[in-house]
């Protein structure tokens, strides 16, 4: 009678565990599925920026699976060396919200930040970044030091080939003219 009982409790236990590996996993994939949709929406933004002949960088925030902001850079159009993807993202976020903490918020842009918009992410303590491309010449990583707010996630290279592309493109447009 005991020896039932306890097999009966190390079944059941095994079954709680499976349940959970199977929801953990199912929330991944829907977190995966959820963040290629989103850099998908920035890699449209970045797409507005490259017609407009920006360089190609889109940014979206997303907070309880809406999106927020959508921005892309406006350095050319606005003459402002600062008016970057991120920088616009952050600002029309935090109108959005009514409040300049990004607590609740992700961050989806085509190109890994550079320092100031690291920085600038810093003190929005967002604490999600997802990124596509690596930004080989200005990205915040080639700092060797950790700009972002200590909470923040960083996860870079979704869809990594897609923003990289673009940028390739606009850049080679711009050496034939």
């Amino acid at each position: 009678m005991f020896m039932r009982a306890k097999a009966v409790r190390v079944k059941n236990t095994f079954r709680r565990r499976l349940i959970f590996i199977k929801s953990t996993f199912n929330e991944m994939t829907q977190n995966e599925s959820d963040d290629i949709r989103y850099m998908k929406e920035a890699l449209k933004e970045a797409q507005f920026a490259f017609d407009k002949d920006e360089v190609p960088v889109g940014a979206v925030i997303v907070s309880n699976n809406r999106i927020i902001a959508r921005c892309h850079n406006l350095t050319e159009t606005l003459n402002d060396v600062t008016a970057h993807a991120e920088m616009q993202a952050f600002t029309s976020a935090a109108n959005t919200i009514g409040g300049k903490y990004l607590t609740d918020c992700t961050l989806y842009v085509t190109l890994e930040p550079c320092v100031m918009c690291a920085g600038a992410a810093f003190w929005t303590q967002i604490p999600r970044i997802v990124y596509g491309a690596k930004d080989e010449k200005r990205g915040y990583s080639l700092t060797g030091q950790s700009i972002l707010h200590p909470k923040t996630i960083i996860e870079g290279g979704l869809l990594a080939d897609d923003c990289a592309m673009l940028l390739k493109d606009f850049f080679k447009k711009k050496r034939e003219m």
